[in-house]
């Protein structure tokens, strides 16, 4: 399970991207999750402020794990058929990793008072009550084990899934750093002042970026600039609910 730190790959890569949520409910016949979400996601290497000599690459698991890459998208993709909401709740998880100890998993860590003390990132105020998908992670990390025992860390199964989630919601995708090492601690209170809240202003936001090397334009971006609405019907097909939203 990803709960568990691991002690093998190289240090983490600097993906980042941002699926912040809200539904929506439609009248009768139909129910619309408006997902405020990011369908542009940004990748930025060398842009957070912890150093990596790491030399990661797509294909690092080309002989240990060929198959993660379609592991991680057929799982993902299971679950979100029952829950499209899904889809922005893995990127944002992501998100949230990646802005307090960079992309290393370690949001997936819980409370533990041994061998070490760790205060998990899921009870910050940006992410308590709040976090989606940490059980999808785990299904996806089950299924990866059943494959290939001990070689895919947690942190590059959390960036294929939000990279796959990337796609599967329409937006981009790319190619994934992979060669990760898990966190082996989490940060509560970095959690606490690096992640944006709810409340912020833009001064707040904008300061927060530019803390991780990123400007106003990736936080456009980053913040949700873009949207995807998908419609629930009786029939439990999926459409847009709003044809402008595919463009």
């Amino acid at each position: 399970m990803c709960e568990q730190p691991s002690f093998s790959h190289h240090n983490n890569t600097n993906t980042l991207a941002q699926f912040s949520q809200h539904n929506k409910q439609k009248k009768m016949s139909s129910i619309c999750l408006t997902v405020a979400a990011l369908c542009c996601v940004v990748v930025v290497l060398g842009a957070l402020p912890f150093s990596s000599d790491a030399q990661l690459d797509p294909s690092f698991y080309r002989d240990t794990c060929p198959k993660v890459s379609s592991i991680v998208r057929e799982v993902v993709r299971n679950v979100s058929k029952k829950d499209p909401r899904m889809l922005a709740s893995l990127i944002r998880l992501h998100f949230h990793d990646c802005f307090v100890l960079g992309c290393d998993a370690s949001i997936l860590l819980n409370n533990t008072d041994t061998p070490t003390k760790i205060e998990s990132e899921q009870d910050a105020f940006p992410n308590i009550n709040s976090l989606r998908g940490l059980d999808v992670v785990n299904q996806i990390k089950t299924a990866v084990e059943a494959e290939c025992p001990g070689v895919v860390s947690c942190a590059d199964i959390l960036t294929l899934a939000a990279e796959v989630s990337s796609v599967l919601g329409g937006g981009p995708d790319w190619k994934v750093p992979l060669g990760r090492r898990d966190g082996l601690t989490a940060n509560k209170t970095l959690a606490n002042q690096n992640l944006p809240a709810p409340s912020d202003g833009l001064d707040r936001l904008k300061s927060a970026f530019k803390n991780q090397g990123l400007n106003t334009t990736d936080l456009v971006a980053l913040s949700g600039a873009h949207t995807f609405e998908v419609e629930l019907n009786v029939n439990n097909q999926m459409s847009f609910c709003d044809p402008t939203f595919e463009k």
